[in-house]
Formats: C-alpha cells, structure tokens, sequence
C-alpha cells in the first residue's frame, strides 16, 4: 500500500502459514512502529518457517504482526499484550476475523506479563516496544530471558544494536541481528545455550 514517507502504512500483510496475505490494520498512533515485512520475513527464516507447538508471547503488540505471524506458522499459543485500549480491540477484532483460536490478546502491561511468565517455558517472547521507551528495554529483556525455556528466543527490535556484553549482563546471548533503516534487529538465545 503507497503511504508518505515518513508515515506509517495503514496495513502489513501475514507473511506466511494459513493466513499468508491477511491484512492487518495499522491504527496511526504515536511510536506504533510494525516490524517491516523484509525484518519478519528474515525473523521467521531464522525461527524456521513452521513453529508447530510453539508457545509465544508478543509483549508490545501493536499491530499484532509478529505474534500473528507465529500463530499463521503453527504456534499452538500466541500471546498477545497491547496497553492502548483501541488497539486490544483491533487485536481482538482480527483474531475474531482470522479465527485465531490459538491467540489471546489481553490489554495490559506487557512488561508486567512477561514478569508473571518467568519460569514458563515459553520459546519465543517476541519484544518490539515502543523506541521511545528506552527504560523499558533493559526490564523486558531480562525478564524475556526468565520467561523463554532453555532452547528459547528471544526477539528484540530497537533503534540501536545491543552489544554482546550488554545482553550477557541480562542473561542472553547475541543468537542473529541485522539492521533495516533506523531498526536494529536482534534474535537471542539464553546465555546457556
């Protein structure tokens, strides 16, 4: 879809799995960012393109693009956390329209959820915050890594690289990153891996 430059597209398409080309709406709120197609396209090269059973959280969901996209390919749970109420009802209106039934969305403090999660198991908790909320990145990602099983990932988008010493302090190991324009993107493993 054509939209101005510097402006946010107004939907993102499902890239891959059952709702390959579905379209999500992206509301024009402040800091709602989605993960560009070519970023979650390589993301789910890296995860592998079917994640049958796999439990997720998308923490900061937003548009809902990476946790929808992990349910298309076949995670068995997706949970999606999004604070600003009109966009839960987005969420929720298109897990409705999907028939998502291995999605959950509940409006809330992502941070908080990933926190009541440690210890869960989870393989993949998938953290696209907001880039202007730079305190909570440091917070979400060390308690991802309390949340994510000993072969999980962890996704994380942000506006700088992280460097390896940074994560190690917050128990996670650089796994995969890239960069595309002004977002740095990260797959981490837990340290022990």
């Amino acid at each position: 879809m054509k939209h101005q430059a510097g402006s946010p597209p107004q939907e993102v398409r499902i890239l891959g799995g059952q709702w390959k080309r579905s379209k999500l709406p992206v509301a024009d709120r402040p800091g709602l960012r989605p993960t560009p197609s070519r970023v979650r396209e390589t993301l789910f090269n890296w995860l592998g393109q079917d994640l049958t059973g796999w439990r997720v959280i998308d923490a900061f969901a937003g548009t809902g693009a990476l946790g929808f996209e992990a349910a298309s390919r076949g995670a068995r749970e997706a949970l999606l956390f999004e604070q600003d109420p009109a966009l839960a009802a987005q969420l929720q209106a298109v897990r409705t329209r999907l028939k998502a039934e291995a999605v959950r969305v509940q409006r809330g403090d992502g941070l908080a959820a990933l926190r009541a999660a440690a210890g869960q198991g989870w393989n993949a908790v998938f953290l696209d915050p907001p880039f202007d909320a730079t305190a909570v990145f440091e917070p979400a990602l060390r308690a991802a890594a309390a949340a994510i099983g000993p072969e999980g990932f962890v996704y994380l988008e942000a506006p700088r690289p992280w460097s390896e010493a940074e994560l190690a302090a917050l128990g996670l190991a650089l796994h995969r990153h890239g960069r595309a324009g002004a977002v740095a993107f990260h797959l981490l493993r837990p340290l022990a891996a």
